[in-house]
Formats: structure tokens, sequence, C-alpha cells
């Protein structure tokens, strides 16, 4: 792997990691938390990455992109369960 990109990598996965945790314990906790629910703010996810006029940075890409597939992530794997 390119060291000048490890790090986007680590942080990618961080983040997905730390995401699709928080939306398992979120889903276990809130009986009231539905697919649409967790569909809605991806959907807002979808606004915000493509609202990037001024550029986020290396940073917060890896941040953004991540934080979506995990929420892609969450809802295949729930989906695929009913």
């Amino acid at each position: 792997m390119n060291s000048s990109n490890e790090w986007r990598d680590i942080k990618y996965t961080e983040t997905f990691e730390s995401e699709l945790r928080g939306l398992e314990r979120r889903r276990a906790a809130d009986p009231n938390c539905t697919i649409a629910d967790i569909e809605g703010t991806l959907k807002n996810l979808y606004i915000l990455d493509g609202a990037d006029y001024d550029g986020r940075g290396g940073v917060q890409d890896a941040v953004m992109a991540a934080t979506i597939a995990a929420y892609e992530h969450f809802l295949s794997c729930w989906r695929g369960a009913q």
C-alpha cells in the first residue's frame, strides 16, 4: 500500500466501523427505529456529499465516503434479514 494514502484507508475503516456500531446500537436500543429512518438519514448524507462546493479535503472526503458506505451496508443487511 502506498504510505502516502495509507492514512486515508485507516480513517475510512475507523469511520465505517464506528458508524456501523452506532447504527447497530441504535437499532437495538430504539424499537421505533425503522428502515425509513435510516434511509432518510442516508438521503441527507447523499445531499451533503453533493454539496461539497468548497471542498472538504481528504480527511472529510474519507469520512463522508465511509459514513455513506456504512449506512448502505447497514440497510442492505437489515433488508436481507427480513
